[in-house]
């Protein structure tokens, strides 16, 4: 299908992505992997739930890990531009059927909560307690050094569909992959803030979260946190990586939690904010897409995902066959 012209001018005007909410069945596990290992700090804590941020986040979370029987993803979290934005958010999805509620949520002001036509949960908010300052307290770095969230990448049953809706929203498309055989989009990279991407789609049953992702300094964090969870018990939690992404141009490295929650760590990729940049096409044939350098991916980096707490899933009727490690 032939991919829209990006809507410079949208409804409401999103700022980037901001946070996510985990639901985990060991928190104290959580704990050790997100803090201990891979360097969040926590910004508040109270029973049954921790809050985190990155180093170079002001605001004041953007991953809340919740104590529950069954891991799921709880809602992916936007900012918006105004107060006025918001209001024009909620009548947007309205306007389309999707349920709109205003509601209450710590350190974060009025939020709006919707989702998408598949189900995905989605808050927008315009902005979180502000805290103090910690990118240059250089004691606190520890892990992979994480700096900020950088994006979500969901698996999609209708990527098509899926970058209409959310480019009708501003998201701009900077690369994708497409079927030659159909001329359906395989995948799509789309961006808020000029990075390569604040979300993602790729084909598969869905809705789920394949990952969410991290900026990191250098490569070489990447490299000291492979050794130091080598030697910690948590060298099953690496997943794939280290490698370079074609897509992106990523330096990368994907590891997942006890349950399955599946994060990227990141690095490298490139400037998008001019508004007539032209999105860069690969073809699904081509094996450096997915990994410019680097051993395949294994099966369950294209199978597995985590799940979306009230949304159905449902199959894609696109099939072609990944590059799979044997």
């Amino acid at each position: 299908m032939p991919i829209p012209a990006p809507n410079l001018y949208p409804p409401f005007n999103i700022v980037r992505l901001s946070h996510v909410e985990l639901t985990v069945t060991d928190l104290a596990w959580a704990r050790g992997f997100y803090v201990d290992t891979l360097g969040l700090q926590i910004t508040h804590e109270e029973p049954g739930t921790l809050y985190l941020r990155a180093m170079e986040e002001r605001g004041h979370h953007s991953v809340i890990l919740r104590q529950s029987n069954t891991p799921k993803i709880a809602v992916l979290g936007f900012k918006v531009w105004d107060e006025d934005d918001l209001d024009k958010a909620q009548a947007w999805f309205a306007a389309r059927d999707l349920p709109t509620e205003w509601i209450e949520r710590p350190f974060m002001g009025r939020v709006l909560r919707s989702r998408d036509p598949w189900g995905v949960p989605l808050e927008f908010y315009v902005q979180m307690d502000r805290l103090p300052s910690i990118h240059q307290k250089y004691a606190l770095y520890r892990g992979v050094k994480p700096l900020r969230i950088d994006h979500f990448n969901l698996f999609s049953s209708d990527v098509d569909a899926a970058v209409a809706f959310y480019g009708d929203m501003g998201f701009r498309l900077t690369e994708y992959t497409a079927d030659d055989t159909t001329g359906r989009t395989w995948a799509a990279w789309m961006h808020r803030k000029g990075g390569v991407h604040d979300i993602a789609f790729t084909n598969g049953t869905g809705p789920r979260l394949h990952h969410m992702a991290f900026w990191v300094p250098t490569p070489m964090n990447i490299i000291d946190l492979l050794d130091l969870m080598s030697t910690t018990g948590y060298v099953a939690n690496i997943e794939r990586g280290p490698g370079r992404h074609g897509i992106s141009n990523a330096f990368f490295l994907y590891i997942r939690d006890k349950d399955g929650h599946r994060t990227e760590i990141y690095c490298s990729d490139y400037q998008t904010c001019d508004p007539d940049l032209e999105p860069i096409k690969w073809s699904l044939t081509d094996p450096q897409r997915q990994t410019l350098w680097g051993a395949p991916a294994p099966k369950s980096w294209f199978t597995e995902g985590s799940v979306f707490d009230g949304a159905s899933l449902r199959d894609s009727d696109l099939t072609a066959q990944p590059i799979i490690a044997p």
